[in-house]
């Protein structure tokens, strides 16, 4: 399939007019490899390198791994990326580092493009990432809530789980991994309504939503305690909030799961490619 088809295809059933994102200052080490389209709205496509695409690989982060996977027998391929950039939170104060350069010279020569949907896969939507979250738990949504960026990037939704160390449980057992509950309210959910907002969701104005709407449980994904969420963890204590963190990749690789459906609807086998939680995050 032509490359120019799957873009036109992405832009028009994800990039909304208002929603707005923020990469290329922090990437201009990488600018030789980065193309112009990107380089002006930070989203969408991040390096053409690649006029035909047989197969479509998605990623939460285009990490090391992740790369190298896709290197190893793929050629004339796409790597669809919920971000523009590597996360850890042990390598970079702010989470997020560059993609090896030299990683994106093998993508060039092996004609594998990077397309990137980040606040445009957060808002609402079949693929979002909190939409799929809260189908991977089973909570039936109610509706959307907390726009960011010009995104609708969280949802409201019934759990069937009565207490919050069983809604714990489960989320745990969807990631399958541990996550992590910080309890500050009652252990009993509140007429089975949560909120879900997967990713960074852990931030005041998404709190201040759940306020507004007497809400009393939040799943998400980074919820470290540090002097740059103390205020958010003060807001939920106050309210008595409970909050369940599984992790930034964790909690929004049910989108890049789900975007698999979406190539093959168009006639693209497409792959995800496992990433590595951070733990750090929660």
């Amino acid at each position: 399939m032509l490359a120019k088809e799957i873009y036109t295809h992405l832009d028009n059933d994800f990039i909304k007019p208002g929603i707005s994102d923020d990469w290329y200052r922090f990437m201009t080490e990488l600018e030789p490899f980065i193309c112009d389209n990107f380089k002006n709205r930070d989203m969408g496509l991040v390096c053409d390198f690649t006029e035909t695409i047989n197969s479509v690989y998605t990623a939460v982060f285009p990490s090391e791994k992740v790369l190298r996977k896709i290197l190893e027998n793929v050629e004339n391929a796409m790597l669809f990326s919920h971000h523009a950039s590597a996360w850890d939170l042990k390598k970079s104060p702010v989470g997020f580092y560059l993609m090896d350069a030299s990683l994106l010279e093998m993508l060039k020569k092996k004609n594998i493009s990077l397309y990137c949907l980040h606040h445009p896969l957060d808002n609402y939507s079949e693929y979002s990432t909190s939409k799929t979250l809260a189908d991977a738990l089973d909570i039936e949504i109610i509706k959307p809530f907390a726009n960011y960026s010009g995104a609708v990037c969280g949802v409201i939704g019934k759990t069937k789980c009565k207490t919050i160390n069983e809604l714990h449980s489960k989320y745990s057992a969807a990631v399958c991994h541990e996550t992590k509950l910080y309890q500050y309210g009652n252990s009993e959910i509140q007429d089975n309504t949560v909120a879900v907002c997967a990713g960074g969701g852990n931030q005041v104005f998404v709190v201040e939503e759940l306020i507004e709407n007497n809400i009393k449980a939040l799943i998400t994904g980074i919820t470290v305690k540090s002097e740059i969420s103390a205020e958010v963890h003060t807001l939920e204590q106050k309210n008595q909030i409970n909050i369940i963190g599984g992790t930034h990749y964790s909690s929004e690789k049910f989108a890049c799961i789900a975007m698999c459906k979406y190539f093959s609807k168009l006639g693209l086998p497409a792959e995800f490619i496992e990433g590595e939680p951070c733990f750090d995050d929660m």
